[in-house]
């Protein structure tokens, strides 16, 4: 953990300023560490600019004296390369724990040149509800102070700028502190009497718990009391207390031991042993740079129905991740309800059974192909949804008479930053609802081309 003391302010402000493990001159790069941590410039009188993570401290802090530091990082940057005359250093044990740590720094100092692009309601946030079985949820700013976000809050952590990368860390901390997303906590009767099924009380595990991501309290297998427990320490990574944490589960271990509870022990020893190990090469890839957006990995689902005259409604998911089509994730929907050419419903029911496959990622941008009343179908669905969708942003493609786009409608955001995603995925849901109404129907159904 930072320890902080009082330093002279900036511009007239008092700041706290981070111990560091290390400080260098501009010609003493190669000084720093090949290891992951945060890195700080700063200023003659020692305040910081700019606070950035890194998977290496050297290569990452050496990248910004290149010579196209203008076409690939932009003129402020620059700009604040040429206030800076150090450079100080904390190193972390994982890319995950610098993603954390540097969140965590610059929400304490707001660097100058961290907050020039986008303001903090633009970014994404771990929430814990505070309820009997809390749930961690990532929420967007926006949602937040507009009120969106509904569910009682235990605590908060972020903001955090690149929303891809939060997704992938949130996922390795839960590998290693399993946690409750969307499942309904089981619910016992008074005296404790409700049926067993296969060694587990009644009810149905969610998808998470099949494959070991959730600790059960959908079918009863943990109580609130050791819930609370692995809470406490999920909060605790991400207030950077990774060694208080390592510290308390090793005394739970010893005590189970004691108690000859050994095969509780163990579980406790693997628990400890993936803190020190975090194999979180999931966050390289998008640690080449600095994004002042959501990052390389958002998701984005479009969607789209197809039928002729009314009949053999279709509808098709297709999805958009990393700036590419990812064809593994398409789906298809042979419509149930009896439509009769009406596209909002057929729309609706498309929406509310992906709904429920909580199995499959969550969208970050949700695409519909027609008007506001296509986007207002998706937006009361997602909507009506509860607090786990809460962060999804939904927008329309308008066509013309011709079936080309027009405009794009809805959040403003996602159609200023994937544009061309959006665009893209929503040709190839068109593409893949004809395609599949074409195999649905056979070619002599098809109006000629």
């Amino acid at each position: 953990m930072v320890a902080s003391v009082l330093n002279p302010s900036y511009n007239g402000r008092a700041m706290n300023t981070p111990t560091y493990d290390g400080k260098a001159g501009l010609d003493e790069l190669k000084t720093l560490p090949e290891e992951p941590g945060v890195y700080f410039f700063l200023d003659e009188t020692g305040d910081i600019l700019y606070i950035g993570k890194a998977t290496s401290l050297r290569d990452r802090v050496r990248s910004y004296y290149s010579q196209d530091l203008m076409e690939t990082r932009g003129p402020k940057l620059v700009r604040m390369i040429g206030l800076a005359r150090n450079i100080a250093w904390k190193t972390s044990d994982s890319v995950l724990e610098a993603l954390i740590l540097e969140s965590r720094l610059i929400k304490e100092h707001q660097p100058p040149y961290n907050t020039f692009e986008k303001d903090d309601k633009s970014y994404n946030h771990v929430v814990v509800t505070d309820e009997e079985f809390p749930r961690i949820l990532l929420v967007r700013g926006r949602d937040l102070a507009e009120g969106k976000f509904t569910a009682p809050i235990r605590s908060l952590f972020g903001p955090f700028p690149n929303g891809g990368q939060l997704k992938e860390a949130v996922k390795l901390v839960r590998r290693i502190f399993p946690f409750r997303d969307s499942c309904e906590p089981f619910q016992r009767t008074t005296d404790n009497s409700q049926p067993t099924t296969e060694g587990h009380p009644s009810g149905k595990p969610c998808f998470n718990r099949q494959i070991g991501l959730c600790p059960g309290v959908c079918v009863g297998e943990m109580s609130a009391k050791e819930y609370g427990k692995t809470v406490s320490n999920i909060e605790r990574f991400f207030q950077g207390k990774k060694t208080d944490i390592v510290r308390s589960l090793t005394r739970e271990m010893k005590s189970a031991a004691d108690k000859l509870e050994f095969e509780r022990a163990d579980e406790i020893k693997r628990t400890i042993f993936a803190l020190g190990h975090i194999h979180d090469v999931s966050l390289l890839a998008g640690d080449s740079g600095e994004q002042d957006g959501d990052g390389n990995g958002v998701r984005i689902e479009a969607y789209d129905v197809a039928h002729l005259g009314g009949g053999s409604s279709v509808g098709v998911m297709t999805v958009f991740s990393g700036n590419a089509p990812d064809k593994d994730s398409y789906r298809k929907f042979l419509l149930r309800g009896k439509h009769v050419g009406n596209d909002l419903s057929a729309l609706e029911e498309i929406l509310r059974r992906r709904l429920k496959h909580s199995e499959w990622p969550m969208p970050d941008v949700v695409a519909v192909d027609g008007s506001l009343l296509q986007h207002g179908v998706a937006e009361r669905v997602f909507g009506e949804a509860g607090d786990a969708f809460v962060g999804i942003r939904i927008v329309g493609v308008v066509k013309n008479a011709k079936h080309q786009p027009e405009r794009l409608i809805g959040d403003r955001e996602s159609i200023a930053d994937y544009r061309r995603e959006i665009l893209l995925a929503n040709a190839e849901a068109h593409r893949f609802a004809i395609t599949y109404h074409r195999k649905r129907r056979g070619k002599d159904f098809l109006p000629n081309r």
